[in-house]
This record gives structure tokens, C-alpha cells and sequence, in this order.
């Protein structure tokens, strides 16, 4: 299919051949117009000769040619066409060098255009910046919503929406881009990608100031410290039960099965304990600053600067809470997927042993099945064999893989599997989402990608659950790395390193708000304020 640059190209190339044959022509009139008339103008003035007297013929001898034959009527079209043709000449010369300013030389970007490993880093490093004001973004709405309900934060809603959609789109975009050789396809992929993670900026950028109109947390900080100290109570009550249950799974299960989760509860307590030492600077903030209403109803510059970093390590500490929350949940919804995936395993394993009774029917009987069924058969039965070894073995199974394996042994063999594989594919997407978003301030560009296709496929269509599995497995391989080549910094006093891992602060120490590049760091001190 051509594309639409080459497509412009041609009709370009078209339009330049019909523009020099003009130019050939009007040239080839000018020469011919030279060489013509001043032979009619000779021919003319050899009958005047004739026909005037001689004295008439003496003045008109003075007033003849010059003995080289050309008169100054004769020089005024040669001067013409030698102005015009270098005029043409100029031209073209100009025109030529511009195309070779911006002509493609092989194995060569154009000349004033971004070259294509660059405009692929920016693509990557738009996807990152936009995912995470898509997340932060979400976080905070949570608290919002929480205090003001869901019909007052319905623009703000929409509007997330929106952006995430925008990123969802550019996700794939970038994706494809892996599967294109064509340089003029890349680069269009990759433009679009920037456009469409630009556009889901400024969609959280312009809710921005509604936003924070909304929450007024200059005038409301009390209230809103209040209702995240309240979250703050119910998530550290609700940590030592997950504490707990992760342990219950580890003697229950194969250590398969809550590895993925195993350093939830210690990740929970970081940001806890950074949680409290925003919480409580903040109220230390409002406790020092005269907050009392004047007569005037205006804020001592001082009470304002001290406003602002109670507001400051609010909505810190409001990031760090919701991340504990994600991961506290994390091994709460484990737990339940672990419960779900041992109730439905004798199910699925009846279903796959039917499948292979009828495939053997089909197997020995006069119309054979397709040549890989065979093949299919003897794999269905050693899975059998392995499950069923493992569920007799208490304590050595792993439920969610057992189901994983069951279902997708049953592929082309049994019906009614697809529902069965659609559980362990929920589980390995959410538990790469939790990682990703809780370590966001590391993970690069290819695990998110990876991530937002399988969250795709999982919303698609249930027959896309084993792929949507294998890109979620993919995504939490490729976090993983990004984390251990970034370092883990979790010694950091405070709290403070898993903050930063974890996304609640940028990289310059100021919290991250909802909004898009442009407004999701307006929270952060200025450099000469620092925070007590």
C-alpha cells in the first residue's frame, strides 16, 4: 500500500516535470523570437532604402546600422532573454539545493527532520511521563471522590478517561511500531504516538485548575488531612491481617503461588511509615500558622507559605497511602484468586479428561482428526498426571498455575476451558499493574507497553485471556528488571526511597498531584521553602 508520503511525493515529482517543461518552452519562444526579428526588422529597412531620395538617404545613412550590423533596436530582446534565462538559471539553481537540503540519503534521516532513533526516545519517554500522570492522576481522584462523591468529580472523572484512552491508543501505536521495517510507517507511528500522549496531557492539564477549585485545599487542608488520616488508620489495621494471610498462603501452598506477592507487606509498611511523617508535618504545619479567619478575610503571607506545605505533605502522604493500599490489596486479592482457582480446578480437570476421552474416540475411529491432535492428547494427559500428583500432595500445589494449565491444555480439546484460563489471567495482569504502579518511578516504557496490551486483551474478548496472560507475565519480567538495574532504595530514611520508587515524589522532592506534565508537580516547594 503506498503510503501518503510517498503519495505526495509523486504527485510533487509530477508537478515539478510539468513546471521545466514550461520553463523549456518559454525559453525555446524567447531564442526563436531572437533569431527572427531582427531579420524582419533588415528586411524592412532594405525597402525604406529604396523608396527614399538620395539626400533623404544621407540622413538616413547616419542614422544606419553600425558597420558590425546591430543597431541598439536589434540588443533590446538578446538583453531580455539573456535576463530571463538567467533568471531561470538562478532559480533552478536555487530550487535544487533546497531539495538536496531535505532529500533522504540512504541509510540517512532527512535533513531537518528528527532523526528516527530520537523521535523513538521521545515517543518512549512520552509514553512513561503520560502513564504517570494517568496513574498519580487516579490516585488522588480516589481521595477526591472519597470526600466529595462521585457526581461533583464526574468532569475529572471523564477526563481521566479520556486521557487514558489517549494512552491506551498510543501504547498500541508504539507496539506496532516493532513490526514495521518501513521507515516513512515507523516514523508516522512514532509521531502519532507523541500526539496521542500529548493530547492525553493536556486533557488532565485543563482539568487542573477545576480540580483544585474543587478540592480548594488552601482553604480545606483540615478536612482533607483529616479524611487521609483516616484512610491512613483503616490501611494500618488492615496491614498485620495481610501480614498474616500471606503467611497462611505460604504454608498452604506451593511458594509459586504468593511469590509475586511476597514483599507486599513489607513495601505497604515503607510507604505507611513515610505516610505518618507527611501526615504529621502537615498537621504540625497548620498547628503553627495562625489559620484564624481576619476581620479582612486575608492570610498573612507567612500563613500562606505555611499552608502551603501542609498542603505539600498532604498530598505526599495521600500518595504514599494509596500506593500501601494497592499493595496491602494486592495479597487480599491473591488470597481470594488462590481460594476461586482450588474450588474450580475439579471442575476444569473433569472437563479436560472428557476432552481427552472424545479425543481418543475420534483418534481410533474411521475419520482421524487433524494431525496435531495426537500431540495435543499426550500433552492434555501429562498435565493430568502432573495435577493431579500435585493436589495429592497437600501444600505443593499451586491452584492459579494448576488452572492455567489445565485450561490451556484443553485448548482444541475440551469447551467451556476459556472461562477457567480467564481467572489466572486476571490475576498475573493485576499483580504486573500493582508493580508497575507502585514502582512506577523505574519502570520504563516496555513493561507498561506490555501491561496496557494485556489489559486490552483481557477487556476484549475471553478467548484473548491466555494471550493477555503471557504479555502481563511479560510486563512484570521486564518491571522487575528496570527495578534491580534502578537500585532498590528502600534504606532511605523515612520512607522517602520507596516514595521516590514508587512515584508519589518527582524527582526534584515535591509530590505529584493530579493533572498532566505541565501541573502534576505545582504542589512542590520552592527551592528556598524547604519543608520542615
Amino acid at each position: 500500500m503506498t503510503s501518503f508520503r510517498s503519495g505526495s511525493r509523486s504527485r510533487r515529482a509530477a508537478s515539478h516535470i510539468a513546471v521545466r517543461g514550461a520553463y523549456g518552452l518559454v525559453g525555446g519562444l524567447v531564442v526563436v523570437g531572437w533569431l527572427v526579428l531582427p531579420l524582419t526588422g533588415r528586411g524592412d529597412d532594405d525597402h525604406d532604402r529604396v523608396t527614399v531620395s538620395r539626400g533623404t538617404e544621407a540622413l538616413a545613412s547616419e542614422a544606419a546600422p553600425s558597420e558590425d550590423g546591430t543597431g541598439s533596436g536589434d540588443l533590446v530582446l538578446p538583453v531580455a532573454a539573456v535576463g530571463a534565462a538567467g533568471a531561470l538559471t538562478a532559480y533552478t539553481y536555487t530550487r535544487r539545493r533546497r531539495r538536496a537540503r531535505t532529500r533522504t540519503t540512504p541509510g540517512g534521516a532527512a535533513q531537518g527532520l528528527v532523526p528516527l532513533t530520537e523521535l523513538d526516545r521521545r515517543a518512549q519517554r512520552s509514553l512513561v511521563g503520560t502513564d504517570d500522570c494517568v496513574r498519580t492522576s487516579a490516585e488522588e481522584l480516589g481521595f477526591v471522590t472519597g470526600l466529595f462523591g462521585e457526581e461533583e468529580t464526574e468532569p475529572y472523572t471523564r477526563a481521566l478517561a479520556t486521557a487514558r484512552s489517549e494512552l491506551a491508543a498510543a501504547f498500541r501505536l508504539r507496539r506496532r511500531r516493532d513490526d514495521t521495517a518501513d521507515t516513512d510507517e515507523a516514523r508516522r507511528l512514532l509521531e502519532e504516538t507523541v500526539t496521542r500522549c500529548t493530547e492525553a496531557g493536556l486533557q488532565l492539564d485543563a482539568a487542573a485548575a477545576g480540580f483544585d477549585q474543587l478540592r480548594a485545599l488552601e482553604r480545606n487542608t483540615p478536612t482533607a488531612l483529616a479524611y487521609a488520616e483516616t484512610r491512613f488508620r483503616e490501611l494500618a489495621a488492615r496491614t498485620p491481617a495481610a501480614e498474616s494471610t500471606l503467611g497462611e498462603l505460604r504454608e498452604r501452598f506451593a511458594p509459586s503461588a504468593s511469590l509475586a506477592v511476597a514483599g507486599n507487606v513489607e513495601q505497604a509498611k515503607d510507604r505507611l511509615l513515610f505516610a505518618t511523617t507527611r501526615l504529621n508535618r502537615s498537621r504540625q504545619s497548620l498547628d503553627r500558622g495562625d489559620r484564624s479567619d481576619r476581620s479582612d478575610g486575608a492570610v498573612d503571607a507567612v500563613d500562606a507559605g505555611t499552608v502551603d506545605r501542609a498542603v505539600a505533605d498532604l498530598r505526599a502522604a495521600e500518595g504514599a497511602i494509596a500506593q500501601a493500599a494497592v499493595l496491602v490489596h494486592g495479597v487480599e486479592r491473591l488470597a481470594d484468586e488462590l481460594a476461586a482457582a482450588a474450588q474450580r480446578l475439579p471442575a476444569a480437570l473433569a472437563a479436560l479428561e472428557t476432552g481427552v476421552t472424545e479425543a481418543h474416540a475420534r483418534l481410533d475411529g474411521t475419520a482421524a482428526g487433524p494431525p496435531e491432535l495426537s500431540g495435543r492428547v499426550v500433552h492434555a494427559e501429562s498435565v493430568l498426571t502432573d495435577v493431579r500428583n500435585a493436589l495429592s500432595a497437600l501444600g505443593a500445589h499451586d491452584p492459579l498455575d494448576a488452572l492455567r494449565r489445565v485450561a490451556g491444555a484443553g485448548s482444541g480439546l475440551a469447551d467451556g476451558l476459556l472461562d477457567h484460563a480467564l481467572l489466572p489471567a486476571a490475576s498475573s495482569t493485576a499483580i504486573a499493574a500493582d508493580f508497575v504502579a507502585t514502582h512506577r518511578g523505574a519502570v520504563g516504557w516496555e513493561a507498561r507497553a506490555r501491561l496496557a496490551e494485556a489489559e486490552r486483551h483481557l477487556a476484549h474478548d475471553h478467548a484473548d485471556a491466555p494471550a493477555a496472560e503471557t504479555l502481563a507475565q511479560r510486563a512484570r519480567v521486564l518491571a522487575e528488571r528496570d527495578v534491580r538495574a534502578y537500585g532498590h532504595p528502600l534504606s532511605e530514611g523515612g520512607g522517602a526511597g520507596g516514595a521516590v520508587l514508587g512515584g508519589v515524589l518527582l524527582p526534584d522532592g515535591g509530590p505529584a498531584s493530579f493533572g498532566g506534565p505541565r501541573t502534576r508537580a505545582r504542589r512542590a516547594l520552592p527551592p528556598d521553602e524547604p519543608a520542615p
